[in-house]
């Protein structure tokens, strides 16, 4: 039995597909109950793809349509698990789970029968194996999330918002130029003092932008006297329009409760979404199939870095790989922090002490690498900027510059990543890279580069390519309504052009039609050459281009477009 333990633990914590085994004592105390309870052998089977961008589409964009609406939701939940919608059958096992010890702090009325919560509910239940990515995902922040909802005394079912609004994705961007895990739009960031710049966004940034949006939402609760469902509605479609539809209500004598209020499509549909997720959590047997164990200790640790840090460097520090200093720390856009600040990072909590030693062995001029550079004729500083990827900022702040001005044979100081670029895998450029090399989906299209000019903007570039603006701006991670930067390149993902003869064959309706010649012989026919290869005589005239059907004669080559799977040739 303790060798069945020992193997059981070493299995789940080095294999990594649970990261919620944060250390061997962990996975021992789990071991044990897996043992206990039979669930061993299903830790093995839980579902490990991870497409952030798809799935935070899937939050925002799913279909509503699904199954008929008298099914019950119990039942619906059996029938789901049986399908084998998701191979994950882990236990809950009996450890302090957070998706369980959040149930004891859920403050909202979960009762409703409104069809559109029962909609929701049918299509995350059908939906298993969503949920087990999206509550994989969620194991970094959960703790966080639910620490300080805490503190404020919050409903605990804000914790699954993050779910709604981008599938706990912090690089999420969307149409409406929504940011990170919260979807902070620009000016609401701003007001809730989320810093936006070259170097940083504090939208994606995980404690600032929870701490931003739990501020929003409390002053939202507040103003509807402590009703937060339509505080989540006003969230969501803002504080102007849910004012608008309640007093539209009042008006007409009708009540002005969310579920009777007239709103946006997408708001009707949003806080129903929050309260089926909550509704699937009690659920014991989908919750114990579908949402990933998160244990009650924090993922992470905040540690005051002073200064400016590279990010290669923090990675080697923490003995922790750079994809996952990114993923706990979004918000820095490229390979070091904020010159300016915030001067903090967040690591693996078992990595913090040995990261804290090595900060204090270096000094500020040491955590970023630096360039000696002689400014030479015509050079400025935005094209330095550019050419050693930092700011504009850095350079002055670095040599203490009041201005812009430069002079040659001036001797500049330069931060410059310790590391090829390519090696901050996650930095914002290399995040667009990838989006925009993706070929999922652009089947029969061809990839084009295009530089903006001055002027330029989405609609005109899409004109000019026939393409739609929303695609344009998804296939370059931005959104329609982002300014464009001369110089930016974009990729253009254009319709791919078929030739006459593909064009032609490509009206047989079949894949397996061929271009050929046929020389005509005695006594053939228009007529008789289309019944033996199965074409319409229209068609033999149209590819001919013949005045007439009757004037063919023995030694013309017609050109025939033929389904080789229905023809003998």
């Amino acid at each position: 039995m303790d060798q069945q333990v020992s193997q059981m633990a070493g299995i789940l914590y080095s294999a990594g597909q649970f990261r919620h085994v944060r250390s061997v004592r962990a996975g021992l105390a789990v071991a044990v109950v897996c043992l206990a309870t039979g669930c061993g052998s299903q830790f093995s089977s839980i579902a490990t793809s991870d497409d952030p961008l798809s799935d935070f589409v899937l939050a925002t964009e799913y279909s509503e349509t699904a199954e008929p609406k008298n099914k019950d939701q119990s039942n619906l939940v059996k029938e789901n698990q049986q399908a084998g919608v998701s191979n994950l059958t882990a236990e809950l096992c009996e450890y302090d789970n957070l998706w369980v010890t959040a149930q004891n702090s859920f403050g909202l009325d979960l009762s409703s029968t409104d069809t559109r919560v029962d909609r929701h509910y049918r299509w995350y239940a059908k939906h298993g194996s969503y949920i087990t990515r999206v509550s994989q995902r969620a194991d970094r922040y959960l703790h966080h999330i639910l620490s300080e909802l805490e503190k404020r005394d919050m409903p605990a079912e804000i914790m699954l918002l993050p779910i709604v609004e981008s599938a706990y994705d912090p690089f999420a961007y969307s149409h409406g130029r929504a940011s990170g895990m919260w979807q902070f739009i620009p000016s609401t960031g701003k007001i809730y003092g989320l810093k936006q710049n070259w170097w940083y966004d504090g939208r994606r940034d995980i404690v600032a932008s929870t701490a931003a949006a739990l501020d929003y939402l409390q002053m939202l609760s507040r103003h509807y006297k402590g009703d937060w469902l339509l505080a989540l509605a006003a969230y969501n479609s803002g504080i102007g329009t849910v004012n608008r539809a309640i007093r539209h209500n009042k008006k007409i004598g009708k009540k002005a409760d969310f579920f009777h209020l007239k709103l946006p499509d997408e708001t009707s549909a949003y806080v129903p979404k929050l309260l089926a997720l909550a509704k699937l959590i009690q659920e014991q047997e989908f919750a114990q199939q579908y949402f990933v164990p998160i244990p009650n200790t924090p993922y992470f640790e905040v540690i005051d870095t002073g200064s400016q840090i590279d990010l290669a460097l923090a990675s080697e520090l923490s003995s922790t790989k750079i994809e996952e200093i990114y993923r706990l720390n979004p918000g820095f856009n490229r390979w070091a922090t904020d010159p300016e600040g915030p001067h903090r990072l967040l690591v693996p909590v078992e990595k913090a002490s040995v990261f804290r030693s090595g900060l204090l062995a270096l000094s500020d001029k040491q955590r970023v690498t630096w360039k000696r550079y002689t400014v030479q004729q015509n050079d400025n500083l935005g094209d330095l900027a550019k050419r050693f990827y930092t700011s504009m900022g850095a350079i002055r702040s670095a040599n203490e510059l009041t201005g812009d001005v430069i002079r040659t044979g001036d001797a500049l100081l330069i931060p410059v990543a310790s590391t090829s670029l390519k090696n901050y895998s996650l930095s914002s450029d290399l995040r667009r890279k990838k989006i925009q090399s993706s070929r999922a989906g652009k089947i029969n299209r061809i990839k084009n580069y295009y530089q903006v000019q001055p002027g330029d903007s989405f609609w005109k570039v899409a004109q000019k390519y026939k393409v739609g603006v929303p695609e344009l701006a998804r296939w370059n991670s931005m959104a329609p309504k982002d300014l464009l930067m001369p110089g930016t390149r974009l990729v253009i993902w254009s319709k791919k052009i078929k030739s006459r003869s593909e064009r032609l064959a490509g009206r047989s309706g079949s894949n397996l039609t061929r271009k050929i010649y046929y020389p005509v012989r005695n006594g053939d026919s228009v007529a008789k050459i289309a019944s033996r290869f199965n074409v319409k005589t229209s068609d033999v005239i149209r590819w001919n281009s013949l005045q007439s059907k009757k004037y063919i004669h023995a030694g013309d080559q017609l050109v025939l477009y033929v389904d080789v799977s229905r023809t003998s040739i």
